[in-house]
């Protein structure tokens, strides 16, 4: 990676001014044939204090239409992002296809910057390389170009642009205690630097080291990576063919012997039974939650399930007793245009709840592998590589400590048929019931066989599925309520 700088490496003033009238224009030119193909497109610029970020994105930037870009200067973690998972402030700013977001310093600071200042625990290292990692191959696999730069100079050159700057009033305020820290523990940085770039360095999205003791000779490499890379990913979606619609035919059936078969349906319990547990379960809840908000624990907890299952009924009963200023319900329908600009998962990052709160979904990022997946609105490809990221995203959440559960609730298509009727004759119910739900009946069998499947893959130690038996509504809304409380009980105990 980066060792001894080479401080020859240098470019006269005349052949740089001719080599930016050569890339700037075409460098404009490739940003206008991605927008046309719907390239998303993300430039990170890391490296040492006064290594000259600043300088290399202003020029980046100088022939780009800014219409089409965004810079972020990413700061210290703050005490309300501190409250949700690191990659949450990052993902929310991930660019819309056809659109550059530049990076000034990024989600690195979790294992650099803020490592250097020991605001990053040992523990939390490895799984923020993991992370990093799974968080840039999702938005590679999804279509993003990830260009990574690290621009490095040798200690001696960093001092003297720190006292430089330190020398003129207008500047002097640029130069920290935190970047003269850097200067005298410069091997500890460089140490630092190295073992990030060794660990992140993958195929998909590799790092590029630019030496910039010589900013000219800096912003030629940078200008001719970024033309590089971008020349050729254009030229590549030109050629590739898009992948064909999912058919509408039936798959063959890979989990004969699912989850959903095995489900016995006939647990009931009776009202006065229901009514007793729902009022204790309820005021153990409610004790609970403040218990949770108190030890800034914050909490996940999706339903799914089939239409007219029962999730709001289930929803309702769960949040009857609880404080309405920690908690959120999130209805999830189809995407808006601007949502289906972005990864499939950017809309929900919104909603990640920070440090003692609640959000619970009423439907989820799982309608990527179900309704998308059964309708033909996500390839097979994309449907397919969903499990993983799926897994990712939850992975995050319990990694930042919260306590992530995902309710299915089941019934059989005899009962879903009688509570369709119920509420096509019952006035106050007609709302609930459209054509659709109707339709999308007629393709049971192909819902329960994708269920099956997403039950299987994404059911983890970290976040579990919980089958709930739906045909007695009763029953299901205390396995719930019982079901959450045992959950924040145990995470509780495990914490103290």
């Amino acid at each position: 990676m980066i060792e001894q700088i080479d401080t020859k490496k240098k470019i006269e003033k005349q052949e740089f001014e001719k080599l930016m009238k050569l890339q700037m224009p075409e460098l404009s030119k490739l940003q206008r044939e991605c927008q046309i193909l719907s390239i998303p497109v993300i430039i990170v610029v890391e490296g040492f204090s006064a290594s000259g970020k600043g300088t290399m994105i202003a020029k980046l930037i100088e022939p780009l239409d800014p219409r089409g870009f965004c810079v972020y200067a990413t700061r210290r973690t703050n005490k309300e992002e501190r409250k949700r998972p690191f990659l949450w402030r990052f993902f929310t700013k991930t660019p819309a296809k056809g659109r550059i977001a530049i990076f000034d310093r990024s989600w690195y600071t979790k294992v650099l910057r803020e490592r250097f200042e020991n605001m990053t625990k040992k523990c939390e290292l490895e799984y923020a390389y993991s992370e990093i990692n799974q968080f840039e191959h999702l938005l590679v696999q999804d279509g993003t170009v990830i260009l990574k730069f690290f621009l490095c100079i040798s200690r001696q050159e960093q001092k003297r642009r720190f006292k430089e700057l330190e020398a003129d009033k207008n500047t002097a305020w640029r130069v920290t205690k935190r970047d003269w820290e850097q200067n005298k523990k410069y091997k500890e940085f460089l140490e630092y630097s190295n073992e990030m770039l060794q660990k992140t360095d993958e195929e998909y999205a590799p790092w590029t080291i630019v030496e910039t003791e010589d900013e000219r000779y800096g912003m030629a490499k940078i200008y001719d990576k970024v033309i590089s890379t971008l020349s050729e990913e254009c030229e590549k979606r030109k050629k590739q063919p898009k992948e064909e619609e999912l058919q509408r035919t039936e798959r063959k059936k890979e989990y004969p012997n699912g989850v959903l078969a095995k489900v016995d349906l006939t647990k009931e319990l009776s009202k006065e039974e229901y009514k007793k547990k729902r009022k204790e379960l309820q005021k153990r809840l409610s004790i609970l939650q403040d218990a949770m908000y108190l030890k800034e624990i914050p909490a996940v907890i999706v339903f799914e399930g089939w239409d007219a299952a029962g999730k709001g009924g289930a929803i309702r009963r769960l949040t009857k007793k609880l404080d309405p200023r920690a908690y959120e319900v999130v209805p999830i329908s189809a995407p808006t245009e601007a949502e289906r600009a972005h990864h499939y998962l950017w809309r929900f990052y919104e909603h990640i709840p920070e440090a003692g709160h609640l959000t619970i979904f009423d439907r989820s990022w799982y309608g990527r592998v179900m309704v998308e997946r059964i309708e033909g609105f996500s390839t097979p490809n994309e449907w397919n590589r969903a499990y993983g990221e799926l897994n990712f995203f939850e992975e995050q959440l319990y990694n930042e400590g919260a306590v992530v559960l995902k309710f299915w609730l089941h019934i059989d298509k005899d009962t879903q048929e009688q509570r369709f009727k119920e509420r096509q004759e019952t006035p106050n119910k007609q709302w609930k019931i459209t054509e659709e739900d109707w339709r999308n009946r007629s393709k049971w069998n192909q819902y329960e066989e994708a269920v099956d499947e997403m039950l299987l893959r994404t059911s983890t130690t970290y976040a579990p599925w919980i089958v709930v038996e739906a045909n007695s509504k009763y029953y299901a809304r205390i396995k719930v309520l019982e079901t959450v409380v045992e959950a924040f009980e145990k995470h509780l105990k495990d914490v103290k």
